[in-house]
């Protein structure tokens, strides 16, 4: 067996099921579920349509590549979005099932492991960042977030020892679970580290259409762009963006996304997944043309996600520290003023009104004498309002009852 499977940590998930393991939840509540990001609204009918219109397609073997119109609607929307010159679909693109696929995948291309190879991650950090370096050969750093900058990474931290080591950097904008966006001045760090030291930066954006203000995050190609590294002789480079319609569409059955960038990079890219067998159902593709075409949908999406963190947000700051993020489906709660750890507040949380969060321990290594999840909480506000609204009410009354030190098994009121 591969000896780096055993480096594996179990998935936040799996950890989550051996907290509540011996926990019965009170029955008077019906349960709510905040724990996994997996987006709960409907998906747009145009796009069941789309999907199920072209199943004479599953008759053909599909390519690697992807369909032209595909890239091209890909290249299309990448140009609206983030204001880039028009990128050059056969060469840029590349269609993806799902982000998570292909940013574990990545690392697989880019990792040299005879070089003592380290993957820089964010800590806390989408799970699959940790796994591909192990699996990839080569060892994870992780850098942590400052909550006094925002939540932001601070990699002027890291000992200048470090960074030769370095071949590929995982960074999320906006953040899993922080909601953090990196900002112009970040990038332009980063890609002179990346110039500097050779390595790849793999930029995952799959929260990118999720956010609470009137500007849309800034991209890593849009940055890029700003910065004079869109054209020439080596564009975007050292550079890939992830991105998916799983949150921007409410597909993540569909498994749909896409890298693009340093066509270099995808050039590699493609070639490993030839042989991976990576490619995209037709009838998958379909839909996702017709998904990547139309922003109506995005903006009531959008709207939906607005109206419950306007609505959640002041309920929980009565009683938790959390503020509104940038971006993104998350809350990232401090629950020290409940006087209980993350791992606890979560187990009885469940335990006495039924509602699930997610330890924000679970989601964090401990690096540099810390573990910057520790005493937080991840909430995913994935489903509808009212939904939402309901375990709202439930945290409140869960930690005013911790204040009174009374701890009631039976339901309440609000």
């Amino acid at each position: 067996m591969n000896p780096h499977l055993d480096k594996l940590h179990p998935y936040p998930f799996e950890k989550l099921r051996q907290l509540f393991a011996e926990v019965t939840p009170n029955p008077d509540y019906q349960p709510i579920s905040l724990g996994m990001g997996e987006p709960k609204h409907p998906t747009p009918p145009f796009i069941h349509k789309a999907l199920t219109h072209s199943l004479h397609g599953l008759a053909s073997y599909p390519s690697t590549v992807g369909s032209e119109p595909l890239r091209a609607a890909i290249a299309a929307w990448l140009e609206r979005r983030y204001g880039v010159p028009p990128l050059d679909a056969a060469s840029q693109v590349l269609p993806v099932n799902g982000s998570r696929e292909a940013l574990f995948a990545i690392a697989h291309c880019v990792i040299d492991p005879s070089r003592r190879a380290l993957v820089m991650c964010p800590n806390p950090f989408y799970q699959i960042y940790e796994g591909a370096a192990y699996l990839a050969g080569a060892e994870p750093y992780f850098v942590n977030s400052d909550p006094a900058r925002n939540f932001a990474c601070d990699y002027a931290s890291v000992p200048a020892e470090v960074w030769p080591r370095v071949q590929l950097l995982y960074l999320c904008s906006p953040g899993n679970p922080t909601g953090a966006i990196l900002s112009l001045d970040d990038w332009k760090t980063l890609f002179a580290l990346a110039d500097k030291h050779g390595f790849v930066i793999a930029a995952d954006e799959c929260y990118s259409e999720i956010y609470h203000g009137s500007t849309p995050p800034l991209g890593a190609l849009e940055a890029a762009h700003q910065l004079g590294r869109s054209g020439g002789a080596q564009p975007y480079a050292n550079l890939v963006v992830f991105s998916s319609l799983s949150k921007r569409s409410n597909v993540p059955g569909m498994r749909s996304g896409f890298v693009a960038g340093d066509p270099a990079v995808i050039k590699k890219f493609l070639l490993y997944r030839t042989y991976s067998g990576g490619a995209m159902s037709p009838p998958v593709q379909a839909a996702s043309i017709a998904a990547w075409g139309d922003e109506t949908h995005v903006q009531e999406n959008r709207a939906k996600y607005k109206e419950k963190f306007a609505l959640v947000t002041p309920l929980l700051r009565e009683v938790l520290d959390v503020e509104l993020p940038d971006a993104g489906f998350y809350l990232w709660a401090d629950v020290r003023k409940s006087g209980l750890s993350d791992t606890e507040f979560a187990r009885r949380l469940y335990a006495e009104y039924n509602v699930t969060v997610l330890p924000g321990s679970y989601l964090a290594r401990e690096a540099h004498g810390a573990n910057p999840g520790k005493n937080r909480i991840r909430m995913a506000l994935v489903a509808e309002v009212d939904e939402g609204l309901e375990a709202a009410q439930r945290i409140v009354q869960f930690c005013r009852a911790l204040k009174s030190s009374t701890h009631p098994l039976h339901k309440q009121t609000s």
